[in-house]
């Protein structure tokens, strides 16, 4: 449901689920929930997940179902990795707030406090005898992405939630339901990008549907990849034909001015590659028979991009394909560690052409 008067909002604050009933997911957690609010014995909470997956939004909705909306200022805390949350706002603020009783106004007070795994452990260690010590008139619901830097003093004292990734099936409802709102043409290929670039994250589902919507007016695969910077399949399908067909200066030579063209990182070729190489079927047939003529070969004829669509994975013996995942994971790992992308993707281009050059000598 659309927020009212949220017309030069962002999608992801304009369709906030308000409520609990509005929010599509993690069914069997809310249900828990909500009986926790109908029997008035909610706990301490500790909501915890990858982002964008509705921990904000549950609690808020909880919070407007407990409170009327003048008294919500008066009764929520709310504070956010953007505020200050070293040791001094544990012992001020959130110790005030929770300490006092309101007059007028039965049950208790709800201290929320989002991304927590931001907070320092000696803040952490202060927050669990606030928690401890105003129980009886406070509740405290921390949401964080990374249950291990919770510190386990504060894990035992809360009911834990985790809220997995987004499946499809619930995401596209709600981004049609958007899409109908908003009047956004979206193709059938641009929903599935959507989907798939999201990785079960609605945030980021919203923010790439509004992006690409603002950009370019229609919502396809292509201008989703575009907007996002993210490399089409038909580039990873070119990337791969090059890398087993070509000698090394022409592949190299072109997957540079693919990335200078497109403004593709390494890193999210070498991401797609792997899923290519990881599922693994079809362009064995492809490969040169001759490894003496591999480098001397004419180019092969130009393909389509339909054709290269075909190849939506690669084929290797099992021996080989390990070797090459190695080799992968290898360089992966240099590029998190900032070496130079010019080197790696060298390296890259050799890791295949070695592989192509066994298979042949294999065959």
């Amino acid at each position: 449901m659309a927020r009212a008067g949220g017309g030069n909002l962002p999608w992801v604050e304009k369709y906030r689920p308000q409520t609990l009933s509005e929010l599509v997911s993690h069914g069997d957690i809310l249900s828990t929930v909500q009986r926790f609010i109908s029997e008035d014995r909610l706990p301490h909470l500790l909501l915890y997940g990858p982002p964008g997956t509705g921990k904000t939004s549950t609690i808020l909705a909880c919070a407007k179902q407990l409170y009327r909306e003048r008294e919500f200022g008066s009764m929520v805390l709310e504070l956010n990795a953007s505020d200050d949350r070293g040791i001094d706002i544990v012992r001020g603020p959130i110790l005030s707030f929770a300490s006092t009783r309101t007059i007028f106004k039965k049950g208790f007070k709800l201290v929320i406090l989002d991304e927590a795994d931001a907070m320092t452990q000696d803040a952490q260690n202060a927050l669990r005898r606030v928690i401890e010590k105003f129980t009886e008139n406070t509740r405290f619901c921390l949401i964080c992405n990374y249950l291990s830097k919770i510190i386990p003093a504060l894990q035992s004292r809360c009911t834990r939630f985790r809220f997995g990734p987004l499946t499809p099936e619930l995401m596209v409802p709600r981004l049609r339901h958007v899409i109908q709102e908003e009047g956004v043409d979206v193709t059938e290929d641009g929903m599935k990008a959507l989907v798939t670039l999201s990785s079960g994250d609605m945030r980021r589902a919203l923010n790439i549907l509004q992006s690409t919507t603002m950009a370019f007016g229609k919502v396809t695969e292509e201008n989703v990849y575009t907007c996002t910077g993210h490399p089409l399949k038909s580039d990873i399908a070119n990337i791969l034909d090059w890398m087993l067909n070509q000698d090394f200066s022409t592949a190299y030579r072109k997957i540079t001015e693919l990335k200078t063209l497109k403004g593709l990182a390494l890193q999210d070729i070498l991401t797609e590659i792997h899923l290519f190489v990881h599922r693994g079927r079809g362009l064995r047939r492809r490969l040169p028979a001759d490894p003496g003529k591999a480098n001397r070969r004419p180019p092969p004829p130009a393909r389509t991009d339909a054709h290269r669509l075909l190849l939506s994975t690669v084929d290797f013996p099992p021996s080989i394909r390990i070797q090459l995942l190695i080799k992968m994971a290898d360089i992966e790992y240099r590029l998190a560690a900032g070496t130079s992308e010019k080197i790696q993707l060298s390296s890259l281009i050799a890791a295949f052409q070695v592989t192509r050059d066994l298979i042949v000598a294999e065959a």
